[in-house]
């Protein structure tokens, strides 16, 4: 084992610079500088593809990235395929290389090692809810990390067990690194940032890019059958995704109640929406993990969330767990919630406590073991 040389890692950063980044554009903001914290030794490196528009992006190592001369369209394919092109100078001499997202894995050189985060396989669960080109990235991104990488990390149990039962992958090249909470600790006017949202309390809240997994169109089903009892709106928050027509034409019927979509939101805003809400509502059909679920139990508020994938490991006992294709289970659950206060107490409560267990730094910490293990270098 070496002891006391530094590890360099090239880390990708792309997704920040995506339409959606995401709970990856999360991930990858949050883990970056938690990595530099826990080993001030580690040597990060960000790097990204040439974008068409190339925006201001306001985040971890977004400004010092070393920028590829190529782009998405041709570069992931190419990665993925036929592992090429290699990276350029600056990466070159990386001991490891973090591929953040499993559509696009570069290639590493004898030399190095690759680690490949797999955040979840909903592209395989359900395939007819990603456009074509994206199921086709990530399976062929999924194919060459099966081949390549020395390392695969997750975010949950529950993925490790999806891939070791799908692939060929052995479960020693697996490891879990649970996320965190990511929100910051906002300053701003409630009712000013509610004003400009269009949001009026008291409400409900789900929070997530607006596409088919997320569930929305059964969740917007079952709030109009529980919104002639209580006063609540339901607020939808999170930029438009792939296929939102069928949530437009939902929101288009006539109904009860009062729905608002806000449309992305900056961390600020999203702060306050969550303190604000009186039930978090997140009955998505599959998740790797299921940030919004720690997010909402983090800032107190009483949560609602499926029965399946990894989100009852996330949330343990501390969320009202429904059935997602059940739209008369969520309209009880939220009735529930809306209605009890002592039994949404008692689940504030225990969000609190659940949700402080996990931390960037725990995260980190376990990200660098991996790193460690391929390089064998000692902590």
């Amino acid at each position: 084992m070496r002891r006391g040389l530094k590890v360099k890692v090239a880390f990708h950063i792309d997704q920040l610079w995506f339409k959606a980044p995401g709970g990856i554009g999360t991930y990858v903001t949050q883990l970056g500088p938690a990595l530099t914290s826990e080993d001030p030794a580690l040597e990060l490196v960000p790097f990204r593809s040439s974008f068409p528009t190339d925006h201001r992006v306001e985040s971890f190592g977004s400004h010092d990235a070393v920028v590829l001369p190529w782009r998405i369209r041709t570069l992931y394919p190419s990665w993925d395929l036929l592992g090429r092109p290699a990276l350029p100078g600056p990466l070159a001499d990386a001991d490891i290389v973090h591929a953040t997202n499993p559509a696009a894995v570069p290639p590493v050189h004898d030399d190095q090692r690759l680690v490949v985060t797999v955040h979840d396989l909903a592209f395989q669960r359900f395939p007819e809810l990603f456009p074509h080109d994206w199921r086709w990235l990530y399976r062929a991104g999924l194919r060459a990390a099966t081949k390549r990488a020395g390392a695969i990390v997750v975010p949950s149990q529950s993925t490790a067990d999806d891939l070791t039962a799908s692939t060929s992958i052995a479960p020693s090249r697996v490891h879990v690194t649970p996320l965190a909470p990511s929100l910051v600790s906002s300053d701003h006017d409630p009712a000013e940032t509610c004003a400009r949202l269009g949001v009026t309390p008291p409400y409900a809240l789900s929070v997530g890019t607006l596409e088919p997994r997320k569930n929305l169109v059964r969740l917007v089903r079952a709030y109009r059958q529980v919104a002639p009892d209580v006063p609540h709106a339901l607020v939808l928050a999170g930029a438009r995704g792939w296929r939102s027509d069928a949530l437009d034409a939902e929101l288009e019927r006539p109904g009860p109640g009062t729905i608002v979509r806000t449309g992305t939101v900056t961390a600020d805003d999203l702060d306050v929406l969550y303190r604000g809400a009186d039930v978090f509502a997140y009955p998505s059909l599959y998740e790797g993990f299921g940030l919004p679920v720690l997010e909402a139990m983090a800032r107190g508020v009483p949560t609602l969330a499926s029965d399946t994938s990894s989100l009852p490991q996330v949330a343990g006992d501390a969320a009202l767990l429904v059935d997602p294709t059940d739209v008369s289970e969520i309209a009880e659950g939220l009735a529930r919630l809306l209605t009890e206060p002592p039994f949404a107490e008692d689940l504030r409560q225990r969000g609190l406590q659940r949700a402080a267990t996990f931390t960037w730094a725990a995260t980190a910490r376990a990200t660098l073991d991996v790193y460690r293990h391929l390089t064998g270098v000692s902590s």
